[in-house]
Order: structure tokens, then C-alpha cells, then sequence
């Protein structure tokens, strides 16, 4: 009889949970819910071994409770982002406490800082993986003794040990694909025209280790990248068998090495894959030359991490980017006919009245389709949890459960109410502005993406 193991992202609310980027889908109107990839490649991992793998994502609905005792698994593993981190963990105390024999298994972000004392404070847990999961979660199925797999915590008798920091992997073509047929595709659509989308990790890693960001501290400072070959076999795997024609090229940072983007976009154009797809980049690493050829291959969409409109803040948090430089990228967008999704952070400690309204009136300038202004949030591992942390920038009561939308911490200017407000107010100067409501009508092409627009309206009129 096959061995069995239970995915999980917990009953806990909607977060996208790809480490890195642990935010919240309700309260940022235009973000949609991205299918656990993560999960997928680790049960892809598990089934080369003969397991017999389930993936769920509670955060959707479902009942958490009945699965499991139908499933009786031999092992549960659960995704954990900081913003729910408590409530996520509960979880495998109630898997712990069905079926004392199960293996509880815990993975994410957070665990970069806080595996010890987690599996001291938790005794339902037996495993925490840090790093990488796939590799790490391999050599736990196989079989092979705790202190001999690296990457992980666990506990033995009544201490935790730790066995070492895993390397990387090297070689990303060397993973399974994703285990898509575990999961129900179309819950994870676009929010503009309600079709199924598939997040495609073409690489891993950057080299620029920004304030608040956990990609360095997650994936590392060197970029590994997928093959074109590899990618453009995924793609058809998706096509053929899923029928997905639109795709999240999912990295730290997409543009990076200008020759690998030509490489995959020539590749995508000769095997005459008819796809949309969307990607990130940097402002400081796109040309039009490569803009339009992404364009060719079916490229729609670049989102920007703009993060704010104040130089001084760009130096602070070691963007090591300008003003100039991000005008220059929107303006190259704009002319490869690409829509723009622009990223920025309100809130970052050296904030004030004035920073934010330079990050608002910077956003209106630019003129992207989409913004996202997020809270700033000092997640565990990042340079702005410790700054935080020295400079006491959190209130006694502080909690995750609001990430991105409700502030975590005060600025040394602002009040945390204060940092909300102006939240709300560079949404509403955003989006309400006559201009733009009248651009995006005029770019709608059929009823479904109507509807969405109308509903994300509605959205944002109700929650600001």
C-alpha cells in the first residue's frame, strides 16, 4: 500500500503564500489568488517516490477536518506565512491530535528566524524544513535518519536540533513539474478576464537584498534559472493537459540577464505557443528590444517595484534605483504597448506626510493600470524586522493578521492610523479619478472583463 501525504495551505484567510510574497488577496482589490505551486512541486517530489499525494487549499474553503480523516495520511505538511502564522500552525496540532502517529511538517518564510523556538513552544510538531523544500522533503520520505537530512529542525526526546543550512539546488531543471492535477485549476483565474492562469517559476534568486524584501533571504543572492527548454516543456504540459493559456512567469527578477529573456521569447515564438503571460522586472534592467520582443511572444504585463516616489526613501531602504530610472521604465512599457502594474510601499520608518504624498503623486504621473499601495510590513528575515525591532517601531499589541492593508508598525513620523489613512487615500486618488476609470473603460473587450472591473470597483469603493 502507497505511503500517503497531506499539502496543506491551512483554513486560514487568503494569503498568497509564495514566501517571499506572503499578502493578503481580500483587501488589495486587484490581487488574485495564485495556485500553491509550491505545494505542487512537492507533490510532484512525492509521487517519483511512490507516494500517494493530496494538496488542499483551506484558505478557499473546504473542510479541513473531514479531508483528513478520509485521507488518513502518513504525512501533513502546511505551508506558514507570517501573517497567520498561529492560526496556520493549529493545523497540525488538530492532525497531531486525530492521528498521533502522523509526521506534522512545517515550511515557510518565518522559519528563517523562528524554527527553534517554534518546535520547542509546539511539541504536535516533528519537522520544521528551512530553505528549499523540494530536496529537504525527499530525503524525509526516503526514509533517511533527521540528522543527516540538512535543512531541517526537529526534535529529539526533549531537544530540538538542527541539522545545517541546505545549499540551494543548482539545477531547477532537475525538479519535477508541478503536480497540477491535484489541484482544481480553475479556481485561480485572471481577475480581468476570469480565464484559469498557471504561475510558471522560471528562476530563483537576487542579487540586490532590498530592506524589506525576503527574496534574498528566501532564494538567495545568485539567480538560477530554468532552461528555455525546460519552461517551453511546462508550457506545453499546461496547454495540452490543462488547457491554460495564460501564465505568471514567476521569479525575484525576471529581466535580469537580457540574453536568457531572448532565448525563452524565441523559443516561445517557435514553437507557436498562443499564450499571454506576465512577468516583473527591475527598471534599471529592460530595453526595447527586449520589451518588444516579449510582446511577440505574448507578454502583456510587467509589474514594477516602484515602492516609492521619494528619492530619500529609495535610498533608505537600498533600492539602489532613481526616480529617473523608473519614469524611463513606464515610459519604454508604455511604448512596447505593455500594461503596467506598479508596486509601492507605504509606511517604511522614515516616512512622513510628505514621502507619501511624493509616492502618491508619483503613482498618478506614472499612470500605471494597475497600483498596489501595500502597508509596509517587516516580515521575519528581512532588514525591516530588525530596524523594527531596534528602534521599537512596533506597538505593544502588535499582530500580522492585518498584513499589507492594516500597518503593522508606526514610521518614526506617523502613527499607525495615521499610515493607514493615507493608505486609503492614495487608493482613492488613484483609482477614482475620472481619467482613469475612463482609460480602463475604453481598454475592456468583453463582458467578463467588465464584470471583473465592476466587481474590484465595488471592491474598492466599500474597503477604503
Amino acid at each position: 500500500m502507497k505511503k500517503k501525504i497531506f499539502l496543506v495551505y491551512p483554513p486560514s484567510p487568503v494569503l498568497n503564500r509564495e514566501d517571499r510574497c506572503q499578502q493578503p488577496v481580500k483587501d488589495l482589490f486587484i490581487i488574485p489568488p495564485l495556485p500553491p505551486t509550491d505545494l505542487m512541486y512537492l507533490a510532484g517530489v512525492a509521487e517519483l517516490l511512490n507516494f500517494e499525494a493530496k494538496i488542499k487549499d483551506y484558505s478557499l474553503g473546504g473542510d479541513f477536518i473531514k479531508d483528513l480523516e478520509g485521507f488518513k495520511p502518513d504525512y501533513i505538511l502546511i505551508n506558514v506565512a507570517m501573517p497567520t502564522f498561529e492560526s496556520d500552525l493549529k493545523a497540525l496540532k488538530l492532525a497531531k491530535k486525530r492521528f498521533p502517529n502522523v509526521i506534522t511538517i512545517a515550511k515557510g518564510a518565518p522559519f528563517l528566524v523562528c524554527a527553534k523556538d517554534t518546535l520547542y513552544n509546539n511539541k504536535y510538531i516533528d519537522i520544521v524544513i528551512v530553505g528549499e523544500a523540494e530536496e529537504t522533503l525527499k530525503e524525509i520520505l526516503e526514509g533517511k535518519e533527521y540528522n543527516d537530512i540538512l535543512g531541517i529542525y526537529y526534535r529529539d526526546n526533549f531537544t530540538v536540533k538542527y541539522t545545517g543550512k541546505r545549499p540551494f539546488i543548482d539545477n531547477l531543471d532537475a525538479l519535477p513539474f508541478p503536480a497540477r492535477h491535484l489541484v482544481d485549476n480553475n479556481i485561480y483565474i485572471r481577475p480581468d478576464n476570469g480565464k484559469p492562469q498557471a504561475v510558471i517559476k522560471v528562476s530563483r534568486g537576487c542579487p540586490h537584498h532590498c530592506f524589506f524584501c525576503l527574496a534574498t533571504p528566501v532564494s538567495g543572492s545568485l539567480v538560477r534559472r530554468r532552461s528555455p527548454e525546460n519552461i517551453i516543456l511546462e508550457l506545453k504540459d499546461c496547454i495540452k493537459r490543462y488547457k491554460i493559456n495564460n501564465f505568471i512567469f514567476w521569479s525575484d527578477i525576471f529581466t535580469q540577464d537580457k540574453n536568457w529573456v531572448i532565448d525563452l521569447c524565441n523559443a516561445i515564438i517557435k514553437e507557436n505557443l498562443k499564450i499571454v503571460w506576465s512577468c516583473n522586472t527591475r527598471v534599471d534592467t529592460i530595453d526595447l528590444e527586449m520589451l518588444d520582443l516579449m510582446y511577440k511572444s505574448g507578454c502583456r504585463l510587467v509589474s514594477v517595484g516602484v515602492e516609492s516616489g521619494s528619492q530619500f526613501i529609495l535610498d533608505k531602504i537600498t533600492k539602489k534605483i532613481n526616480i529617473f530610472e523608473i519614469r524611463d521604465c513606464f515610459k519604454m512599457l508604455k511604448k512596447a504597448k505593455m500594461k503596467t502594474y506598479a508596486y509601492f510601499v507605504i509606511g517604511l520608518p522614515w516616512d512622513d506626510e510628505n514621502t507619501i504624498k511624493q509616492s502618491i503623486d508619483f503613482a498618478i504621473k506614472l499612470d500605471p493600470d494597475f497600483v498596489s499601495f501595500y502597508t509596509a510590513v517587516p516580515l521575519l528575515g528581512t532588514k525591516f524586522y530588525n530596524y523594527v525591532q531596534n528602534y521599537n517601531l512596533f506597538d505593544k499589541d502588535y499582530s500580522f493578521k492585518g498584513a499589507y492593508y492594516y500597518p503593522i508598525v508606526r514610521t518614526h513620523n506617523l502613527s499607525k492610523d495615521r499610515v493607514m489613512e493615507l493608505h486609503k487615500l492614495a487608493v482613492k486618488q488613484f483609482y477614482l479619478r475620472p481619467a482613469y476609470i475612463f482609460k480602463m473603460l475604453s481598454k475592456i473587450r468583453s463582458f467578463a472583463e467588465l464584470k471583473n472591473y465592476i466587481r474590484a470597483g465595488l471592491s474598492l469603493l466599500f474597503n477604503s
